[in-house]
């Protein structure tokens, strides 16, 4: 009786043991782990939660805001603009041709934001296209020249309509709607597949 009650508790911790150290690896591609990025403080790793049993938490995890303000955004902010996901978000933050703007005000980038990314609030949107490359004309700007950069807009989800606002305000400035890309998941989807965020 011993020898049966010390072989179940050996079994019952071997289990324990295997589920844990067998968590299946969470990629972010079968062929990708994870992608570095450099940012001001350095470079940093960005790559999926590996704990299999995590959830979103927190403000993202609501799905019920009232609209207005919360309304379901197009896919396409406006027209010309090209709508991108995870993988393109995550091949603009390693191509220096493309700058990653985050286009929540101050607060919201704060609370964390994807790393690499650029804080330009969408109220600034159209006066800092300077830093794409632009040069200032006196009815907006001229954004014509090769050394004008593309940008990548997210914010806080499909949800959110802070960059899709920021994308039209910089093509009426004179921005080209075709060196726009729209990640429309933003923050919201960022966070539910798990991938690495500031400040966490």
């Amino acid at each position: 009786m011993e020898r049966e009650g010390i072989m179940r508790v050996l079994t019952v911790a071997f289990l324990v043991a295997a589920s844990t150290a067998g968590a299946d690896p969470v990629g972010i591609t079968p062929d990708m782990m994870s992608v570095t990025v450099d940012t001001a403080s350095g470079p940093v790793e960005i790559m999926r939660e590996q704990d299999n049993d995590a959830v979103i938490e927190g403000d993202f995890a609501r799905i019920a805001r009232p609209c207005p303000n919360f309304c379901i955004q197009p896919m396409v902010p406006a027209p010309g603009v090209t709508p991108v996901g995870e993988l393109e978000m995550l091949g603009f933050l390693t191509d220096p041709n493309v700058v990653v703007i985050d286009g929540r005000v101050r607060p919201d980038f704060d609370t964390g934001a994807i790393p690499g990314a650029v804080n330009v609030p969408y109220t600034e949107a159209a006066d800092r296209l300077g830093e794409l490359g632009c040069e200032p004309d006196f009815d907006g700007w001229i954004c014509d020249g090769e050394g004008v950069k593309s940008a990548a807009l997210y914010c806080n989800g499909p949800w959110c309509g802070q960059s899709p606002t920021a994308a039209r305000r910089m093509i009426e400035a004179g921005f080209p709607a075709e060196k726009l890309f729209y990640y429309r998941g933003g923050m919201q989807m960022w966070r539910m597949l798990g991938l690495t965020v500031t400040g966490e």
